[in-house]
């Protein structure tokens, strides 16, 4: 059985479309243009459920902009910047 992530392209979830449903891959932090450090970007990330394997669902984008994003981690639904989302990679 193969799985589908390895046939995905990978890219930040700040790019991602509302219905985009995709396993995190990795945080790099220092490619999101945040205002906030790499290390507390990244530290952030992690506490909100940002890890290595989660899946991610994109439920809703803002109507300005299209920022923020609403995201559902797992089990938990919440609201991220797209530069932030950025940091966040998904496959």
């Amino acid at each position: 059985m193969t799985d589908t992530n390895d046939t995905r392209s990978r890219m930040p979830l700040g790019l991602a479309q509302r219905g985009y449903i995709g396993v995190i891959q990795h945080l790099s932090a220092g490619d999101a243009g945040s205002a906030l450090s790499d290390i507390e970007l990244e530290s952030r990330l992690i506490e909100l459920g940002f890890v290595e394997g989660a899946r991610v669902e994109v439920l809703h984008e803002g109507l300005v902009g299209r920022d923020p994003i609403a995201v559902r981690v797992d089990n938990i639904t919440i609201a991220v910047r797209r530069r932030e989302a950025m940091a966040i990679i998904v496959a």
